[in-house]
């Protein structure tokens, strides 16, 4: 998007058009081949045996290290700098730990799609193991992500990752003279008032990228942020009696408080033996890291100017799940460093398009899965490959997607001064005249 701004109103020159797909499931599915669903506990078993060798690797190579960092094998002539130097060496082990154990999580999160294996009960005992042991409530978190599946990018549905709107930000009105054309106009003094209200600053970008990197996962869970704005006061997915539970899912959700007490109560026993900073640099920190990875990765998976958000009237099954995009995690910072990233995490941020037209497609199968569904969705001009993921991408994004509008049916993002990158363009119609209802 380019804007110009003359005789005090800022105007948008272009905007991207963007496909709103009219495909339906069986077009998605049947481009997917058959083997592909294919789930075997086995081989999903050997990826968790394989990324808790990697850990137990960088664990023990970091303790081998350790004591080698001694002034004399060092001829550092400070105590700082040879505390520096272990400092640095925990600080790595914490952040390719932190990546690993993310892809850890990726496998939970698989095992709460049914993914892992054909046996239910498989699943859901791997699922709670992993999870609890990352601070995750598993069935309640697996209950709601269904919900997420089963609704994205809808605006009153969806359950994560939802915009905010205009009026939810407190901003003015659109077009305050009375024009009802697409935003692309705004006046010199609305401007203002605008980038007041979100603070568009970049050192406030960056400290609000910064905070929802740390602690937007834990916040998600226990006070329901940047979920369902329609939710009381007070969600969360520790109470079984949370608005997203029914009656039926109480035992599940004590289940998975349960595992999150026998977390903390081992971290605790665990810190009382071996000291605070011992569990801090082997556990809490790589835990800090996945929480890190995981914002990052599913906040671009969901959140780009590119992105439409629909509401009732225009929203579909395959909308949905075409709501979202690829991106190669840590592609930016080059090929070798993109490979790591989708290596470590099993091509969750690689082939997230395929898992949401199917959730019980595994991560080995996925690869395969998405390059097919690619070619299908190429036919019909959609392409939904992201920028590469990293910290530079989610600054951006997080500069250009501030809110939507509250009218509409078909909304997308729109910046800081109130302008939009995208449009929504149905195939077969004109756009004006399709009778679709556009954000205004």
């Amino acid at each position: 998007m380019k804007t110009i701004t003359k005789d005090g109103v800022t105007s948008v020159v272009s905007q991207n058009e963007v496909i709103i797909p009219d495909l339906t499931i069986k077009d998605l599915l049947s481009a997917i081949p058959a083997h592909c669903y294919q789930r075997s506990a086995v081989r999903s078993g050997l990826y968790v045996v394989w990324d808790f060798f990697l850990i137990g690797v960088f664990y023990k190579t970091t303790t081998y290290i350790e004591p080698l960092l001694t002034p004399a094998h060092l001829s550092l002539p400070a105590p700082v700098l040879y505390s520096f130097a272990r400092f640095t060496l925990w600080s790595l082990y914490g952040l390719a730990t932190g990546l690993v154990a993310t892809g850890l999580w990726v496998i939970a999160h698989e095992c709460g799609h049914q993914a892992f294996s054909e046996s239910k009960f498989i699943n859901n005992l791997v699922g709670w193991i992993l999870h609890s042991g990352l601070g995750v409530p598993y069935h309640s978190w697996r209950i709601t992500h269904a919900k997420h599946h089963a609704s994205t990018g809808h605006m009153t549905q969806d359950q994560v990752f939802v915009p905010r709107t205009r009026s939810q930000f407190g901003l003015p009105p659109l077009n305050p003279d009375g024009e009802n054309h697409l935003g692309t106009s705004i006046k010199a003094e609305v401007l203002k008032e605008l980038r007041e209200a979100i603070d568009d600053s970049p050192i406030g970008t960056l400290f609000g990228a910064g905070a929802y990197l740390l602690f937007g996962w834990p916040m998600y869970l226990i006070r329901n942020a940047a979920g369902q704005k329609r939710y009381p006061t007070g969600t969360n997915h520790f109470s079984p009696g949370a608005v997203m539970f029914a009656p039926h899912q109480f035992g599940q959700i004590i289940l998975s408080d349960i595992g999150i007490l026998l977390w903390i109560g081992t971290l605790t026993a665990w810190a009382y033996q071996s000291g605070v900073l011992q569990v801090l640099r082997v556990y809490l920190v790589p835990y800090l890291w996945v929480n890190h990875w995981l914002v990052l990765i599913t906040f671009l998976q969901h959140t780009d100017p590119l992105l439409p958000h629909y509401r009732s009237e225009e929203f579909t099954f395959s909308r949905g799940a075409l709501a979202t995009l690829d991106r190669n995690l840590l592609g930016d910072l080059g090929s070798f460093m993109g490979w790591i990233g989708a290596t470590a995490t099993h091509g969750i941020s690689e082939t997230h398009v395929a898992h949401h037209v199917s959730s019980k497609i595994p991560h080995y199968n996925a690869w395969e899965a998405s390059a097919a569904l690619k070619k299908r969705l190429a036919a019909s001009g959609i392409q939904l490959e992201g920028r590469p993921g990293g910290w530079a991408e989610v600054y951006r994004v997080f500069r250009e997607c501030k809110f939507v509008e509250d009218e509409g049916n078909i909304v997308f993002y729109k910046n800081a001064i109130g302008l939009a990158a995208s449009r929504p363009i149905i195939p077969g119609d004109v756009a004006s005249d399709s009778g679709v209802e556009l954000e205004k």
